[in-house]
């Protein structure tokens, strides 16, 4: 239940542990959000190491994705029934272990078939830790500061998912592509003994029941749905293949989706969808990741396919993002606690917007430096929505239902990302054309991905108009 809020917030103290708690949560965040893309600048090195197939590589990067996709809100139930910390303890080790497997992938014919499958683990892995650590941090701080804890938490693991490429040029250059995994396995370890130290609450509700046929429609419903959007950029969007399984994809989602209506104990309580603060919530988060995801990675490509930079330079370029989105992360949640969610939320999504209008009429101009003032107010923009949009969504249902709600975001999040490199990557590729010389080829590049910004502002826009019809004004508190 929410109240309006009539008095700035008081500053609170916060003890030791709550602090913890929230580097554990935030370390965890960072390794699932650096995994969806530190791999896009170390695949060629991967492909020559282990002989993967063109079919091969592309399924490194999108097992991941799809195996978190489809069972994050699994793990969103399981956080409620056996408790959040209980979750998120075993989804650290699955996650750590599945990258040690991923790091120790044998060169010859064996290699790629270990490779996928050590990241399908992963993704099962992240799916346990990612709704539940929101909720813990949640409960960790009290309603007056939750916005600055948010802040770090998001703001922090948002830069990792941008700085993957330049993680992954840095580990494929000076040291070696499994670097990229294995750099998960202190972190995992910490987060443990970070938990184990802070004690967070672990409120469970062990009598809840989960349907194992709703698990199943519901991962074969996201599973197929995803997979035939990742899909899309080989077999095409009009290919008779990617519309039967997405059709079929879509259809077991609509069924699951009557189901969960009807049911006493949903698997994903899809009544919070009415709640009309929640869903513009989720709206926002899901045109956000549906641009930025996608954004990242061809940035990134951008410096070394055009500009023709080093996958340590072409990451370095991410910088113009990553800083003022860093900063922007920390007002943004000092701005919530004050203010509520709509001020931050519908200044970031217009500067995003701006930003990428920039960004995007400066792509033809084959340079680096043009591109950092579109990149920098994108990088500001975004990093005053995802702190306050996390916060004020969960903040909007009881404590009980944090673990289930959070599964919904992170599906939604997920989607849209995929969704998002699906869509602007089909109409990237399909403004491309063979040329006759490489200055021709990297020019044609370039003006290829205007026509995808211009989409990925569009939806940002899209995000904007959003927020302001369903986003309440008042300040949401526990």
């Amino acid at each position: 239940m929410s109240i309006t809020a009539t008095a700035q917030p008081t500053l609170t103290k916060v003890s030791a542990g709550c602090w913890l708690t929230l580097i554990a949560m935030t370390g965890s965040l960072s390794m699932i959000m650096l995994d969806q893309t530190v791999v896009s600048v170390a695949l060629p090195t991967m492909t020559r190491d282990l002989g993967l197939s063109g079919t091969g590589a592309q399924w490194v990067v999108n097992s991941y994705v799809l195996a978190m996709a489809a069972a994050v809100a699994l793990g969103g139930k399981l956080g409620s029934k056996l408790g959040p910390v209980t979750t998120f303890r075993a989804g650290v080790g699955i996650f750590f272990i599945a990258s040690a497997m991923c790091g120790l992938a044998p060169t010859g014919s064996a290699g790629e078939g270990w490779l996928i499958a050590a990241r399908v683990v992963q993704g099962l892995g992240a799916a346990l830790m990612m709704p539940v650590s929101a909720s813990i941090v949640m409960a960790a701080f009290p309603a007056e500061v939750r916005g600055r804890a948010i802040g770090v938490y998001a703001g922090i693991s948002q830069i990792f998912l941008a700085l993957g490429p330049l993680l992954g040029g840095s580990f494929t250059e000076w040291a070696s592509w499994r670097g990229v995994f294995w750099i998960n396995v202190p972190v995992g370890i910490a987060a443990l003994v970070l938990v184990r130290i802070a004690k967070p609450v672990n409120q469970n509700q062990a009598s809840l029941r989960i349907s194992a046929n709703h698990v199943v429609l519901l991962m074969a419903g996201i599973g197929g749905s995803v997979y035939a959007l990742q899909q899309s950029s080989v077999w095409g969007w009009t290919d008779s293949r990617t519309l039967l399984i997405l059709a079929a994809g879509l259809a077991l989602v609509t069924t699951f989706v009557a189901l969960q209506l009807r049911s006493r104990e949903p698997l994903v309580d899809v009544r919070l969808f009415g709640q009309k603060a929640f869903l513009g919530n989720v709206l926002v988060l899901f045109t956000t990741q549906f641009s930025m995801l996608a954004m990242t990675l061809y940035a990134s490509l951008y410096g070394q396919n055009i500009l023709g930079y080093s996958p340590v330079k072409a990451g370095l370029t991410s910088m113009a993002l990553i800083l003022p989105l860093m900063v922007a992360a920390q007002i943004a949640g000092r701005w919530y606690d004050a203010s509520g969610v709509r001020p931050p939320l519908l200044t970031g999504l217009a500067l995003a917007t701006l930003g990428t209008v920039v960004w995007a009429t400066m792509l033809p101009h084959l340079d680096y430096v043009s591109k950092v003032p579109g990149m920098m107010l994108t990088g500001f923009g975004l990093g005053l929505v995802f702190s306050p949009v996390n916060t004020d969504a969960l903040s909007r249902v009881a404590a009980s239902a944090r673990p289930q709600a959070s599964g919904i975001i992170q599906t939604v999040r997920q989607l849209g990302g995929t969704l998002g490199v699906a869509v602007i990557g089909a109409v990237i590729l399909a403004g491309e054309h063979p040329q006759t010389s490489l200055a021709a080829a990297r020019s044609n590049a370039a003006h290829a991905m205007v026509p995808g910004f211009w989409i990925a502002a569009g939806v940002f826009a899209t995000g904007l108009v959003v927020a302001y019809a369903l986003l309440p004004h008042d300040r949401a508190t526990q």
